[in-house]
């Protein structure tokens, strides 16, 4: 689809939608079919969070993708019917265990047990709490990306009468959210269990106590206090209780009336059992799926409160968050590690996604990451270079400062500057951080053998031959045709004149022996940008070192 041609009109673009296979529309599409049920003026979308550890990229990425599926909807009903998209946040959950990395600690395990919005601020004397702190940082994040949300604190709609109506109406349906949990407990939890925890009026804890008693005229429940053994009875609005986890997400998803949540495969059973307690309640569960989770570098699940994942602030110290988007979007129902060296891959696939919309047509365009990612208007690409390349020109010229790196960019591409490509130059300062903090440590080079020597010399010389104005094809052209040869010939790959190809580990044995990496860019970009000259100049001293 060129610049020239028509811009699809909103019928068109929703007929298109409705055959297309992308994840964020068939998700839409039960949204719609839902409607059709039961029509409303406005659809809500929810996201979750619980605010017990730093914010981490699975938070994110609810947002991220919920937000995808909401533009979807709004192209399948091509916008005709309001959508907002909540951000809850459960800060009013107790304080279970005090987060492996936060400071304070000490000071925290004083308050274990009470409301996270009751826990004093370990960071500093910025926000009146944990729960606030944390919340802070969620917000700060999504207000980075830009994303049309709504923020919602569970302390501010439990304290304010929101969730009122619906917890009279839990508690007139008491037995029946009883029967649908108590056969999913053991026999201790069977016997202490309630789907309402009272804030006790002493300590502030959030107490997991039995209901001796409940009067649905007054709306209230009775428990004894474990600190005193008293009787207490206590409203089960204003505030005074909050309601266990499955059936406080039932009770938000009633009193809201949510449409649309996704949750992690962990929660499957979660989302069954509230999804019944919600339909106990008269309503019907929002539509949702159930996406897989993200892993560590050892394959374990990431968790906030011991900080095994990468933070946000760690992916955009190396990446742009289009980037991390892009990791979102791809297939949200398959396990994905999320550690640091997956960033270079999804920066550049972006750009490569990016360059190619416009050749696409309308129907492939609606199946691009960048059109979801975007919300329709991806930007023009205009990236000259490669996230690996940039990170291999660091590595080859030990070059840590932009400036280095811009010469050799000038060079190759002249005319573009950092003040013409701005993405670049932010991409130039991911790269040089990604290479301080991986590349650099982990350098490892390997001496050549007799025959690798060989031919790096007649690479050598084959380079130093070649004309200044060389471009990346015809430097590609001889760094493979130098290597076809023993023991880099690929019999099954057959290059283009229908002789043997030639298998990777010329490649690997490149970058290994000259760079002390593993794998990087194609290596006649490489050149071009580097400078015939320079990758003269490197192979000789790799050829030295060895000597």
């Amino acid at each position: 689809m060129s610049a020239n041609d028509p811009v699809p009109s909103p019928s068109d673009l929703r007929a298109l939608a409705e055959q297309s296979n992308a994840w964020p529309f068939e998700q839409a599409k039960a949204i719609v079919a839902r409607l059709k049920k039961n029509p409303k003026d406005e659809v809500l979308f929810e996201t979750g969070y619980g605010p017990s550890g730093l914010p981490h990229i699975g938070t994110f990425g609810e947002v991220a993708r919920t937000t995808m599926v909401r533009h979807a909807f709004r192209v399948l009903t091509e916008d005709r019917i309001k959508t907002r998209l909540l951000a809850f946040s459960d800060d009013m959950d107790g304080l279970r265990k005090v987060p492996d990395n936060v400071p304070n600690r000490d000071m925290m395990a004083a308050h274990l047990g009470k409301p996270l919005t009751r826990v004093p601020d370990p960071f500093s004397n910025e926000h009146p709490s944990f729960g606030a702190a944390n919340n802070a940082r969620l917000r700060a994040f999504l207000d980075h990306f830009g994303f049309d949300y709504e923020f919602a604190s569970s302390t501010d709609y439990y304290t304010s009468g929101r969730f009122d109506a619906t917890l009279l109406k839990m508690l007139a349906a008491y037995d029946k959210v009883m029967a649908i949990i108590l056969p999913t407990l053991g026999p201790d939890r069977r016997a202490t269990y309630s789907p309402f925890l009272p804030i006790s009026q002493i300590t502030g804890v959030v107490l997991q106590v039995p209901m001796i008693r409940r009067d649905i005229a007054k709306g209230t429940i009775t428990y004894v206090d474990p600190d005193t053994g008293s009787e207490v009875e206590t409203p089960v609005t204003g505030g005074n209780v909050k309601c266990q986890w499955k059936a406080d997400w039932a009770m938000r998803w009633v009193a809201l009336g949510v449409d649309y949540e996704m949750a992690g495969k962990d929660l499957i059973d979660s989302v069954k059992l509230s999804g019944q307690i919600a339909r106990a309640l008269g309503a019907t569960p929002p539509e949702g799926f159930n996406y897989e989770l993200f892993l560590d570098e050892q394959g374990q699940k990431i968790s906030k409160s011991k900080g095994n994942g990468l933070t946000i602030d760690e992916w955009l110290r190396y990446a742009s968050p289009e980037s991390l988007s892009l990791f979102m979007y791809r297939e949200p129902k398959a396990a994905k590690r999320l550690h640091f060296d997956v960033i270079p891959r999804n920066v550049d696939d972006y750009q490569q996604f990016l360059d190619g919309f416009p050749r696409q047509d309308a129907k492939q365009q609606l199946a691009n990451p960048v059109w979801h990612i975007h919300a329709g208007h991806p930007p023009k690409a205009d990236m000259p270079v490669t996230f690996q390349l940039l990170l291999t020109l660091v590595s080859s010229s030990n070059a840590e400062n932009a400036e280095t790196l811009w010469g050799f960019i000038g060079r190759y591409r002249p005319g573009v500057t950092p003040q013409t490509h701005q993405k670049l130059d932010a991409m130039v300062g991911y790269a040089i951080n990604y290479y301080r903090d991986f590349v650099a440590p982990t350098k490892q080079f390997r001496e050549p053998t007799d025959g690798e020597r060989a031919a790096l010399q007649d690479l050598r010389d084959a380079l130093s031959q070649l004309p200044a104005t060389s471009t990346a094809e015809d430097i590609q052209n001889v760094v493979y045709e130098i290597g076809r040869r023993e023991p880099f010939l690929d019999s099954v790959k057959k290059g283009k004149d229908g002789r043997p190809g030639v298998s990777l580990d010329w490649f690997n044995m490149l970058y290994h022996v000259l760079l002390g990496q593993e794998k990087g860019p194609r290596f006649g970009s490489f050149v071009a940008v580097y400078g015939l000259a320079n990758a003269v100049s490197m192979i000789d001293g790799a050829l030295a070192r060895s000597a």
